[in-house]
């Protein structure tokens, strides 16, 4: 596992880094987003999105679990896990079968982390305690697969 430890000053800067994640990920790949009510994880979703065309299409899927957004190259899975009572809930429901067809964004997915691929890349959001807009981003990358996508 690498860490690396950014700063966001703003919404723009965040939804900016993750259009340069999604640049280089393709279909398999999982990102997993940490951290606190408010603490940026849509707003990395919708530059996310953004990337692929896709910004518009944005909502929460907290009560559905997952999301699906789609272009014509690509499938994005956006899931919200914090309802789930258990990782059974989430084999129960298919989620680790979409992992194979689609780009997943996984919130709160550190409570699935069993699930997980050997592979994937976590981004745990903190809120500065100073500035309502900066945010502290440790980008955790797990497994070899990754370690370069910064670069």
């Amino acid at each position: 596992m690498k860490t690396v430890q950014l700063t966001s000053y703003n919404e723009c800067e965040t939804k900016n880094l993750a259009r340069k994640i999604a640049s280089k990920l393709n279909i398999g790949d999982i990102i997993v987003l940490s951290g606190e009510l408010g603490s940026g994880k849509t707003k990395f979703t919708e530059g996310f999105l953004s990337y692929f065309g896709l910004e518009n299409e944005i909502s929460s899927p907290t009560f559905t679990i997952v999301n699906e957004y789609k272009n014509n190259k690509i499938t994005i899975f956006h899931f919200d896990v914090y309802r789930l009572e258990d990782i059974d809930e989430f084999y129960a429901i298919g989620g680790d079968e979409y992992f194979n067809s689609g780009i997943c964004i996984i919130e709160w997915g550190e409570l699935i982390k069993e699930a997980l691929p050997q592979d994937y890349i976590e981004i745990v959001f903190k809120k500065d305690i100073s500035n309502d807009d900066v945010r502290h981003l440790n980008i955790n990358l797990i497994g070899n697969k990754y370690l370069n996508i910064l670069d």
